[in-house]
Formats: structure tokens, sequence, C-alpha cells
């Protein structure tokens, strides 16, 4: 009856209000993890360039290993957050549970392929035999947190669902200094290098597993949920997985492919990558602190059958998306001076770097767009369209992005490749935001 009644400026107000409560918090917690990789790097650049480019190699590799199973948390958020809608508490957290069992299973599999290939691995990205050391220490020592990595995206999956984003973000803080921490600690202080770098991140990633379960296991508890692993429910954990498993395979392929066209172009060119590829995630993950809201609000607005409300709820976060895209661009540009230092004082690594960084800045308005409509459409459940369209991407970038090398430009050049790869998201996800084939109501889509 309140929503009935509400004046025109009225629900925008109280969509702002769901809109920040979540995505505040959901920011803190989503910039710990490019930001894990931005303290490797300013800790790692300053034991020269081979080390750093090492390390963008093999945390492309590494980010792509865990981030193809983001669908843990997504697909989770989604689910969980329209039981919550339909009121249906223990359900969402069964489901949940599948989730993390189905995280655990995956991670020893992962761990079980890259101990054994990261050599070859290392190889498909081209880089030199200066470089190639340093990435196989790196990648073989972090592939150790790879399980801990994944139970921590299934259990922020459950408690984003639960509309609490004020718990991933303690977590996160506590990671993040405990990973600042142990890193300096071992690679100076130890004098382990690069490899102390991987071990303080694994060490940080298997506490902050430790400390979700211990928050969901309490959750479940309380609600009567069974901690037991089941096996139907795994499976259509899996399942209900596999279209978002190939969108974020196909976008991972986008940064593989670009970190595989910028080794070629030098080791300079794959050091200044690196540093650009970490502040472009850390961004992205801010932009999306907004789509994150998204997936639990729309959620919870379909599954309580309110389709009216998810549309108003989603133009409104497209219009908080630009606008932080905006924000983010002028930001870029005016602090490069000061952070750049942090993470080289290589000047070619410099020349290198700063033209490249101002393609990154006056993008991010589109990624504004394209990281809300994400978490919009994601939060619809709506995978198998996100599954078709960045295939679709990814068949546009990689001609684009092959022709570098051919074509001249160095980074820069490869950079506005990458522009292009978002501007065709944008229009993919706008076009079926528009259609309204998103907006299926009940418990489950």
């Amino acid at each position: 009856m309140t929503q009935a009644t509400e004046t025109p400026k009225a629900a925008p107000r109280r969509h702002d209000r769901e809109i920040f409560a979540l995505a505040v918090p959901a920011f803190g917690a989503l910039v710990a993890e490019p930001l894990f990789v931005m303290a490797d790097s300013a800790i790692v650049g300053h034991l020269g360039t081979p080390q750093l480019a090492g390390l963008g190699v093999a945390a492309a590799l590494l980010t792509t290993a865990v981030s193809v199973f983001v669908f843990l948390a997504y697909a989770t958020t989604a689910a969980v957050a329209r039981r919550i809608g339909a009121g249906d508490l223990p359900a969402a957290i069964r489901q949940g549970m599948d989730g993390i069992w189905l995280a655990l299973l995956l991670g020893a599999a992962v761990v079980a392929v890259v101990l054994p290939t990261a050599p070859w691995l290392i190889s498909l990205f081209g880089a030199s035999d200066t470089v190639t050391p340093f990435a196989v220490t790196y990648l073989r020592i972090s592939a150790f947190g790879i399980p801990a990595m994944l139970v921590v995206l299934a259990s922020t999956g459950v408690i984003r669902g639960l509309q609490d984003t004020r718990t991933p973000l303690y977590v996160a803080l506590g990671g993040f200094a405990l990973n600042g921490g142990l890193n300096v600690a071992l690679v100076y202080g130890a004098g382990l290098g690069i490899a102390g770098s991987a071990w303080g991140t694994v060490i940080a990633q298997c506490a902050m597993a430790a400390a979700y379960l211990v928050v969901v296991v309490r959750g479940a508890r309380r609600h009567r949920a069974s901690l037991r692993p089941d096996a139907a429910g795994i499976r259509a954990c899996a399942r209900a997985g596999v279209p978002l498993l190939v969108r974020t395979l196909s976008l991972r392929a986008v940064l593989m492919i670009a970190t595989a066209v910028a080794a070629r172009l030098g080791d300079a060119d794959i050091a200044a990558h690196q540093i650009l590829l970490s502040l472009w995630s850390l961004l992205a993950f801010a932009l999306d602190a907004i789509a994150i809201a998204g997936q639990a609000i729309i959620g919870r607005y379909l599954g309580s059958g309110d389709t009216e409300g998810a549309k108003a709820v989603c133009r409104r976060m497209v219009q908080w998306g630009i606008t932080s895209g905006v924000v983010l661009g002028i930001l870029v540009i005016a602090a490069r001076p000061l952070f750049v230092p942090l993470f080289t004082g290589d000047p070619t690594v410099k020349d290198t770097l700063l033209p490249a960084l101002l393609v990154v800045a006056v993008s991010q308005p589109v990624c504004g767009i394209v990281f809300v409509l994400d978490g919009v459409l994601m939060g619809a459940g709506d995978g198998r369209y996100l599954a078709g369209a960045m295939v679709v991407t990814l068949a546009v970038f990689t001609p684009a992005a092959l022709l570098v090398p051919s074509v001249g430009g160095g980074l820069t050049t490869l950079w506005w490749a990458m522009t292009l790869m978002m501007l065709v998201r944008m229009v993919t996800l706008q076009l079926r935001a528009r259609s309204g084939r998103w907006l299926i109501t009940g418990a489950t889509r």
C-alpha cells in the first residue's frame, strides 16, 4: 500500500536509500580483490621490472582460474534474494550451502590442474626467459589459495542475497590488512621476494574463507538448514552456473588475449599493462558495487512479484553508474602523478603507461553503464542472454586486439580495443534491459 501512494519524487529517494545501503559496503568488499593485486604489484614492482612483469602474467592466469567461477557468488546472490523476496529463508540458506560445497570441489580440481601445468600456462603468454621463472613461482604458490578464494565467492553470494553487504566489507578489510602486512614481511623482511608475495596472499585468502564459513554455518544452524553436502543440490547449483560460466570465460578470454598481446609488445609494455589492468580492475569493482546492490535488490523485487519496482530501480541504478563513471574518470586523470610512481620507477614503463591511462579514464562512463546492467540481468537470473552477449563481444574484440602489433600504437592502441569491447557490451545489455524480457517473477526463475 505504501508504494501505491508514493509521490513521483518519493520512489527515487527510496531506491537511492536501498542502493546506497547495499552499494557502499559492497564497494569496500569488492575493491579488496583488486587491491590485493595492486598491493602485490606495488610491493613486487620495487623488486624490478622482470618481477613485476612475471606477477602480471601469473596474476592474469590466477584471476582467470578464480573468476571463471564467479557464478558461485553472482548466481547465489540472485537465487537467495529471490527466496528472501518470496519469504523462504531456510531454502535460501540451504542453496547457499550447496554452493559452498561446490566451491570446495571446484577449487580442488583447479589446483590439481594448475600445479603441474604452470610452466606451460605461462609460456602461452609469450613471456621472455627473464620473466618466466618469476611468473611460474608466483602462480604455483598462489594456486594453493584457490579453494579458499572460491569458498569466499560462494559465501559472499549467500550473505549478499540476504541483503547484507556489511559482513563482506568487514571480512574484506581484515583480509586486505593481513595481506599487505604479510607481503611486506615476507617479501622484504624474510627476503622471499616474489614467493613471499604469493604466500602472503594465500594466507590472507584462507583467513577470509574461515571467517565467512563461521558466519554462514552459524546462520545455517540458527535456521536449521543442513550443513551436509547434497548431491542433487550441488548439481543444481552447477547447472544454474553454466551460462554465467560461459559469460565469464568469454570475459576472461578478452583479458587474457589483451595480456598476451601486451607481452608480445615487450617487457615494458607488459609491466605497464599489469599496472593498468590492476587499476582497471579496481575501477571495475568500484562500479560493480552498484551492480551488487542491483543483484540483491532486483532478485528480491522479482521474488516478491514487483516488476514495476524492478524496472524503476534498474533505471535509477543506470543513472548511478553513469555518474560514478564520470567521477572515477576525472579522479584517474587528476591522480595519475601520485599513483604511477607507487608502481614503478622505470622511465620506459612510465612513458608507455601514461597515454594508455588516459584511455582508461575516458572509458569509465561506458563501464558504469555496463557493470550496472550486468548486475541487473544477473539479479534477474538472465544468465543465458548474458552468455550469448559476451560471446558476441569476444568475437568483435579478438580480431581488433590481434591486429594491434601490426597497426602500431602499442599499449595505447590495445586499450582502445578494450574500450571497443566495453562499447559492444553496453549496446547488447541496453537492448536486453529495454526489452523487458528479463522481468520473470517468482521464488525461482
